[in-house]
């Protein structure tokens, strides 16, 4: 079963968090680093666990993480990182907190260098998954050919976010993703 029948599948009164993820926000384009960086972290953070625990608990994250501002988050220092080990509203594990504030450092460096994360991913575009997976394990942290894959499918960059009998497939065209111009 795709992502899109799942979801398409379950009642209307039904308040899972993947029905507002799947309807406004995977695979729409993004053009704020911030919250590219959020769901990059998100990402990273739902390896070896389920979507929906994610979705469940990014208000959490979104709080822990000081909504994903990057500059606050590449500054974390050891407090921060204990402060985060300790939070129960989020993932606690230490190799993806520490990926989190690595990966904000190296968005500083692509600001600096493209203007914005974005710009690099614009810059970088098309590519193919392995492509992508390439460039990405040179410059991040804990980012796997799944990780890679999600996360630009999740903003545009990859297709196969929603399949072409989706109602929010045209949605997504009309909003027009990287991978489809």
């Amino acid at each position: 079963m795709t992502y899109c029948e799942y979801v398409n599948n379950l009642s209307t009164e039904d308040t899972n968090p993947n029905i507002d993820y799947h309807n406004n926000h995977y695979g729409f384009p993004i053009d704020d680093d911030n919250e590219l960086f959020e769901r990059l972290v998100l990402e990273i953070n739902q390896a070896g666990l389920s979507w929906i625990t994610i979705l469940k608990k990014q208000k959490n994250f979104q709080k822990a993480y000081n909504n994903f501002d990057i500059l606050t988050v590449a500054s974390y220092g050891e407090k921060d990182c204990e402060r985060l080990l300790n939070d129960p509203g989020i993932i606690r594990n230490k190799l993806k907190i520490n990926a989190a504030i690595h990966n904000a450092n190296v968005i500083l460096e692509l600001q600096k260098a493209h203007g914005s994360f974005k710009n690099w991913l614009d810059m970088n575009h098309p590519l193919t998954k392995d492509e992508w997976v390439k460039l990405f394990k040179k410059n991040f942290k804990f980012v796997g050919g799944e990780i890679v894959n999600e996360f630009l499918m999740s903003s545009g960059y990859l297709s196969g976010s929603h399949t072409a009998d989706c109602p929010i497939y045209q949605k997504i065209l009309n909003a027009k993703p990287a991978w489809n111009k």
